[in-house]
């Protein structure tokens, strides 16, 4: 899983180093590397796995192939996402496109999401997070642990 927050400096070059735990969960997946998106909901980046992407397109797939809405989410995911892979160093390169969305200059955070991960502005990151807690807090009767049916261990 991607867990926890981790900042990294850009360097001249544009590179950012991955956190070692978020390149070491890829390559136990057999990535050597991740896709990236522009948020719909947020000044951030999506990350995940090629296979999770896939299951994302093969979601998208699944509407109708003649309604609007399909084209809608494969342009607005599928054509916006980039395949950032590892350097030698455990860097990768963000593109001008995913850093202006993502009002990135200097600094990224990666935060991780469980089984993807967002790149933030370390700062814009600050503002959303005192609102999720918030908003968290204010909905946690709705998380409840999922209860394991009769004979599942």
């Amino acid at each position: 899983m991607f867990l926890s927050s981790y900042e990294n400096k850009i360097d001249k070059k544009g590179r950012v180093s991955v956190p070692a735990t978020f390149r070491s969960h890829l390559g136990s997946m057999g990535y050597n590397g991740f896709v990236s998106y522009p948020s719909f909901n947020h000044p951030a980046l999506e990350a995940c796995s090629q296979d999770r992407i896939e299951k994302l397109s093969n979601t998208i797939d699944s509407l109708n192939p003649f309604e609007e809405r399909r084209d809608f989410f494969a342009t607005s995911i599928l054509s916006e996402s980039e395949n950032l892979q590892f350097d030698t160093e455990g860097r990768i390169s963000l593109s001008e496109k995913l850093l202006d969305h993502a009002n990135i200059k200097n600094n990224v955070l990666f935060v991780g999401l469980g089984k993807t991960f967002q790149i933030w502005e370390p700062k814009n990151f600050e503002k959303f997070k005192t609102v999720a807690r918030k908003k968290a807090y204010q909905n946690r009767s709705n998380l409840k642990w999922e209860t394991k049916q009769k004979g599942e261990v």
